[in-house]
């Protein structure tokens, strides 16, 4: 079992939650979201696994793990748009990453003021749809406490 762990501070929710319809039905894989805590300062996002970062694009990353499998980090809905705008990155594609490890920033105000979702799906690629085990859903995080199992 691998845990996975919450990138940001935020409620979590469910993936249905997310204002994008390829997060919502699981297209990508079964997962969480997580909308962040209010923050008037940039925010570091961490990674939620051990493992390499397969990709890593301003909005999001990839981090593929011992055990095979890529979970991924979306910053935000459709702020691809927003062309690396607000993000900075501070891990490299290619780098081996501990859980935790700080891998982007993001200025919430330029989510905002770009009018995007500032939620956070994180979601292991290529899984069947609800095929995490979570408890968390609904509840608050904080950076790296657990938000769901993967088998």
């Amino acid at each position: 079992m691998t845990t996975v762990l919450s990138p940001i501070d935020g409620a979590v929710l469910a993936l249905a939650e997310v204002p994008d319809p390829v997060f919502a039905a699981q297209m990508v894989g079964s997962g969480v979201a997580v909308r962040p805590a209010v923050s008037d300062v940039r925010v570091e996002v961490r990674s939620p696994v051990a493992g390499k970062i397969l990709k890593l694009h301003p909005h999001a990353f990839v981090v593929f793990t011992a055990a095979k499998q890529g979970v991924l980090v979306h910053i935000g809905i459709d702020t691809v748009k927003m062309r690396g705008e607000g993000f900075e990155l501070i891990a490299a594609e290619g780098d081996s990453v501990s859980a935790g490890d700080p891998i982007l920033t993001y200025d919430p105000a330029a989510i905002a003021a770009a009018g995007y979702s500032d939620i956070v799906p994180v979601v292991v690629m290529d899984t069947a749809p609800d095929s995490v085990e979570t408890t968390t859903i609904g509840s608050n995080v904080s950076v790296g406490d657990s938000l769901f199992e993967l088998a």
